[in-house]
């Protein structure tokens, strides 16, 4: 069926919500209101205030209740409403979540939830619109998924909610109405599994989140050139597939990397790290495309430059297959 990337999320809460009595969904607005992105809109009406929950303007208190409930049986997901908002729960995201399953040698589990997105592209300002998912994978204990697609959205949150680890679940705004073919009931996209979204032989394009859908757009104008770019999407970057990045350039000689976040320690800098340490004598090429080293312009046309997309692959690709 087809579905919108925000109705593909709503659609795996409700069939969760459904399968297990223990999962429920918490954050600002949630409720009622049906979420500021509308994503939870009628779960209130379906599965009662008990376990659709609308919860104080408090990000550490959010993360914190959602962690203890976890430790008492229950699925908690957990919504924040904007990525930056993730520094104010930094306390229990970072030095409480991740670490309870280690600090207790292994006897307690906290099978939380945590879905935020980033409004890079919606123009909602320098704090409203940052997206650092290398943050996290500097993180021991968390897991880390970054859908682009409906479907991957759908089944990489199902998996997130049936397992036992802490999952940092990292939408993009700007794809929520993007639509897609998702699959209908049990299918479930595993974590750490790369996805190559179109085959290629000269460079391999390893993009996240929203910059999937811009490099599978750059790959199609190239190809018209006669150049042929494999795009892979990884999915989840902790845990990271490697292995799949790797063999494509194995095969394609040239690496670029494109995401969101800025360029300085990014996603991009940890690929290209890992390929290099793993596979120097494959490698001919590198290029990262990334957001400059500045927060985000407010400004329509200042934000439009700032941000990396179609044409900045391409300029990448040309470069560095010359």
């Amino acid at each position: 069926m087809t579905l919108t990337y925000a109705q593909a999320i709503r659609e795996a809460l409700v069939e969760e919500m459904r399968r297990n009595e223990k999962v429920f969904v918490m954050g600002e607005d949630v409720a009622k209101y049906g979420g500021v992105f509308k994503v939870t809109k009628g779960l209130l009406e379906e599965f009662g205030s008990e376990r659709v929950r609308d919860t104080p303007i408090s990000e550490n208190c959010i993360v914190g209740a959602a962690l203890g409930a976890s430790l008492m049986g229950y699925r908690p997901v957990a919504e924040i409403m904007y990525m930056d908002f993730l520094h104010l729960s930094g306390d229990q995201l970072v030095n409480h979540l991740p670490k309870i399953h280690f600090m207790s040698g292994g006897k307690l589990m906290a099978p939380v939830v945590i879905r935020t997105q980033y409004s890079l592209g919606r123009n909602t300002g320098a704090q409203h619109s940052q997206f650092f998912p290398s943050l996290y994978m500097n993180t021991p204990g968390i897991m880390l998924a970054v859908p682009s697609t409906p479907a991957d959205a759908k089944g990489l949150l199902k998996t997130a909610i049936r397992g036992s680890n802490p999952v940092l679940f990292l939408e993009s705004a700007a794809l929520y109405a993007s639509k897609g073919e998702a699959p209908e009931g049990e299918v479930l996209v595993p974590f750490g599994k790369a996805d190559v979204k179109l085959p290629g032989n000269d460079v391999t394009v390893v993009a996240v989140s929203r910059m999937v859908r811009e490099g599978l757009l750059a790959a199609n104008a190239l190809a018209s050139e006669g150049i042929s770019v494999e795009v892979i999407d990884p999915r989840t970057l902790i845990p990271l597939d490697t292995e799949a990045i790797i063999s494509s350039v194995k095969k394609t000689g040239r690496l670029i990397t494109a995401e969101d976040s800025c360029r300085t320690a990014g996603v991009g800098a940890e690929i290209v790290a890992q390929v290099t340490e793993r596979a120097m004598d494959y490698l001919e090429r590198v290029d990262r495309i990334a957001c400059p080293d500045t927060p985000t312009p407010f400004s329509p046309p200042l934000q439009a430059a700032y941000m990396p997309g179609k044409e900045s692959i391409i300029r990448s690709v040309k470069k560095i297959v010359q």
